[in-house]
């Protein structure tokens, strides 16, 4: 297969996941504290962060963002929320493939996913767009002595939406990996 053809069918499976992300998006998302979570999105980038990698998993993140965000259903938070899961998830499974790991063992990279949301998005989130922003409850939350306690409560909700939806990621992939779809086999990878 050659390189066009791979590109062709990543940017198909990214529109169609992108899609069925931003359909999904008004029936599957909760408030906290002016965030809107949205365990829909978790679930993309654990599958395309194993079934096309790591960058085009952030691709699909920021179509969706900025769809959401054109709706009027998402918010700011949906880009640094986002798109690190993505990422983190096909970073580890290309770590579990260069080191040999077997391939259902491979899978379990879809449960990385909070790593790069709630570790990695929640933090800049916190600390670069909610002063942007400058909304009223970050402010508040970002004093000297309420640091901790914004962190915590500001990735709570992610962290619910990121694991529900890492753990639903995991097990669409193994339902298509027993159906024989997995990247190698969309991509005549070895």
């Amino acid at each position: 297969m050659n390189n066009k053809t791979i590109r062709t069918k990543k940017l198909a499976l990214i529109s169609i996941f992108s899609a069925l992300a931003v359909a999904i998006a008004p029936f599957a998302w909760f408030d906290f504290l002016g965030t809107k979570a949205y365990p829909t999105q978790h679930v993309v980038n654990a599958l395309l962060g194993v079934l096309v990698g790591p960058f085009w998993a952030a691709a699909a993140a920021i179509i969706v963002g900025a769809i959401r965000n054109g709706l009027g259903i998402g918010t700011v938070y949906a880009f640094p929320g986002g798109i690190p899961g993505g990422i983190v998830v096909g970073a580890f499974y290309w770590l579990f493939k260069r080191f040999k790991v077997g391939g259902r063992v491979r899978l379990t990279s879809a449960l990385a996913e909070p790593i790069g949301t709630v570790l990695i998005g929640a933090t800049l989130s916190l600390y670069l767009i909610g002063p942007w922003i400058q909304t009223t409850k970050i402010l508040e939350l970002l004093s000297k002595e309420g640091i901790l306690f914004a962190y915590l409560t500001f990735g709570a909700g992610w962290t619910a939406a990121s694991v529900s939806g890492s753990i639903l990621g995991f097990f669409v992939l193994l339902i298509l990996n027993r159906m024989g779809i997995s990247r190698e086999t969309l991509f005549s990878e070895g």
